[in-house]
């Protein structure tokens, strides 16, 4: 790494850093406000309400802080003469912002990772505390297929996964051939395990003489592979997140049942694509850039940037809830106008560089 590679990176953490602060500080702290009324009184769950809200607001103030830190780095190098010092010494524009595409990268990269934990569910979880349910989360009556059966839980505790007041039905050929009833059942090891399940099972040749319906009992029954109360319990709720990992096993999932995933898929390309809109604006930003202070207008240019940042995460997080809602497919409302942005802004790129 060379020696003007560590300067612009030293510079671009410490401006990077403080708009990361000042816009978490700004978006926590006036949650908190509008919302410390109906928080408990317990400390301990106020405190666990700020770290939830900060993760969340962290999905939002980090892409845009990629781009505001860079922003401010631009403005103090022309105001200090330095982006002309770097051409004199030789470097070209890409040495200049490939080192902040690289950590914006990285950072980006590290926050999808982010997306892959529990941390993704802190929208639901601060919600959970502000609503007084943060110790009880059940949903009631939820039916769903799967496979070749039709499962209804009466009783849904997913961070307990367990369930209550099952009642599964086997299906074949538009027939229902078996039944499964239980008060009580859990999730381990990728199965729901069902304890004292009553199994009725109807004759595959019906005969009135001579058919009858077998009943057993099972103090100890094995099914539903993979069906996991998590996903469950986001497919259940519309207005429910997911994490990467998560919305990938429910794709994979509800995809076999023929049930539409838009929702499922939306959630995937708004936390894996979503975020690299910044890449073309740091590229755009520096490119209109003038080296020379005498003849840049560092006013218009912070607030033009600025605007067209807000501009452009606006409309792919409009397009999301376009897509979030079944209004348009998400490959035409999300993927199609990433695809597009890039291009657009390549040929932007090209030819202010030419002029």
């Amino acid at each position: 790494m060379s020696i003007l590679t560590k300067y612009i990176l030293k510079k671009y953490f410490l401006h990077f850093f403080i708009v990361l602060m000042s816009l978490e500080l700004f978006f926590v702290g006036m949650d908190f406000l509008q919302n410390s009324g109906k928080l408990p009184s317990s400390a301990n769950l106020q405190l666990l309400y700020l770290m939830y809200n900060g993760f969340f607001t962290l999905t939002l103030t980090l892409p845009l802080s990629l781009v505001f830190g860079w922003i401010l780095t631009l403005v103090i190098f022309v105001r200090n003469n330095e982006l002309v010092a770097f051409t004199s010494l030789g470097a070209k524009r890409f040495n200049i912002y490939f080192p902040i595409i690289v950590i914006s990268l990285i950072l980006i990269i590290l926050q999808i990772a982010i997306q892959m934990t529990p941390m993704a569910y802190s929208y639901e979880q601060k919600k959970k505390i502000l609503d007084g349910n943060y110790f009880t989360n059940t949903k009631s009556d939820i039916f769903l297929k799967y496979n070749d059966n039709f499962v209804y839980f009466k009783r849904l505790i997913p961070l307990k996964k367990q369930a209550e007041g099952i009642h599964i039905y086997k299906v074949k050929d538009d027939d229902i051939v078996e039944t499964i009833i239980a008060k009580k059942a859990y999730f381990q090891n990728d199965k729901w395990y069902v304890l004292d399940a009553k199994v009725v099972k109807k004759p595959e040749f019906m005969n009135f003489e001579t058919s009858k319906l077998e009943v057993r009992h099972e103090k100890f029954l094995v099914t539903l592979d993979g069906f996991k109360p998590k996903i469950l319990d986001n497919v259940y709720e519309d207005k429910s997140n997911f994490s990467v990992l998560d919305a990938i096993s429910a794709f994979i999932l509800l995809s076999k049942q023929d049930i539409n995933t838009d929702k499922i898929r939306a959630a995937i390309y708004y936390d894996i694509f979503m975020p690299f809109f910044i890449i073309p604006l740091i590229m755009l930003i520096f490119i209109f850039t003038s080296y020379n202070r005498r003849f840049f207008n560092m006013g218009t240019f912070t607030s033009f940037s600025i605007f067209t940042t807000l501009v452009v995460w606006g409309v792919f997080f409009m397009l999301h809830k376009f897509s979030n809602s079944g209004v348009i497919k998400p490959e035409f409302s999300l993927l199609l106008p990433m695809f597009l942005w890039f291009v657009l802004s390549l040929f932007i790129y090209k030819r202010k560089s030419r002029n």
